[in-house]
């Protein structure tokens, strides 16, 4: 089969043959139709978060095709199934974390001493054929293609979770700091729940479609926002922890700000008590990941009612290393998506 191979750190991702997955006991093999390109794809290329652990190196973990056969045993699925792979697909079930007895999160990967974890341990989803699970896929609802699938898998799994776990009540109100692959979604689902909406950008260009989006309307700072009144929530889904905590100066009493973004360089840190303080407004600050399989049903739902809808730019796998230049420029709006 061909798959987009990274052939080490900081290699341009090369087209190649490689042999194709088999499965075994409780496995399917999926036909990848389509696959998401996230930035983390970008930063483990570069060696910024661990480069896969896999040879060869094949990465991507918003993978979205057709079960084409079933390994022994599998009950769950069937031949023709549409189905998406996880990101973090099983734990090792043995560590201190493990006998916990939690559900497989996004909080398993950075605990559990062996996470299974789609093209970081194992293979991911940029190549034709991939292998997973039966109980690590999800079913991609009926209607909805693979292409605006594929995205949800990671970016909309990410700022559902990230609105969910802020648990914004009737009334209030909530901001989404940055408009892109993360933001343009938690626009959406903020405003298609019935809260007031506020994007925060410092990018004139974004405005309108911002507005577009579902927000009421747009800041550009913390200190914006708390002059219009503040918010109750506020979704970072910008990657820079420095703008986060510039951010907080926009939280009401009692607000939450939750770390949906990843800053590889910076520490987030509480403003000065000068500027904001913090110490006495009973703020709560909250990290969020995929939050369980459950908000990523909830959320491929809202996007095949076409209630959200993810912005995506195609490439066909021919392009997979162009799409890989063009993520790491910032230079997708707002979610690149591989056809194979």
């Amino acid at each position: 089969m061909k798959a987009a191979v990274i052939p080490e750190v900081n290699g341009r991702w090369e087209l190649l043959d490689v042999p194709m997955p088999q499965p075994g006991p409780g496995e399917v093999l999926i036909k990848v139709a389509a696959c998401g390109m996230c930035v983390n794809d970008v930063m483990a290329t570069r060696g910024q978060i661990p480069f896969p652990a896999i040879t060869p190196a094949i990465t991507g973990h918003e993978p979205v095709g057709e079960v084409v056969e079933l390994g022994r045993g599998v009950t769950s699925r069937a031949v023709g199934d549409r189905v998406g792979a996880t990101w973090v697909r099983a734990t090792c079930g043995r560590c201190d974390y493990c006998r916990l007895g939690l559900p497989v999160t996004g909080q398993s990967v950075f605990n559990c001493v062996a996470p299974v974890t789609t093209g970081f341990s194992v293979q991911g989803g940029h190549a034709e054929y991939l292998v997973a699970g039966a109980d690590e896929t999800v079913l991609i609802p009926d209607g909805l293609s693979a292409e605006l699938a594929a995205p949800v898998l990671c970016a909309g799994y990410t700022s559902w979770s990230a609105l969910c776990q802020a648990e914004p009540g009737p009334g209030e109100r909530v901001a989404v700091l940055g408009v892109g692959g993360l933001g343009h979604l938690a626009l959406q689902f903020s405003h298609t729940c019935g809260y007031e909406t506020v994007a925060m950008t410092n990018s004139a260009e974004k405005h309108e479609l911002a507005g577009k989006l579902g927000a009421d309307f747009v800041v550009g700072s913390g200190a914006e926002l708390r002059e219009a009144g503040g918010a109750d929530v506020i979704l970072v889904t910008a990657p820079s922890y420095s703008a986060a905590t510039e951010a907080m100066q926009g939280l009401r009493v009692g607000g939450r700000l939750v770390l949906a973004g990843i800053d590889p360089d910076e520490s987030f840190v509480i403003p000065p008590a000068v500027v904001y303080p913090f110490f006495a407004q009973g703020n709560r600050i909250l990290g969020a990941t995929h939050n369980g399989l459950p908000y990523l049903r909830e959320a491929l739902r809202l996007v095949a009612e076409g209630r959200v809808t993810p912005m995506v730019e195609v490439f066909e796998m021919a392009e997979v290393a162009d799409a890989v230049d063009r993520v790491g420029k910032g230079d997708v709006r707002f979610r690149a998506v591989v056809k194979y």
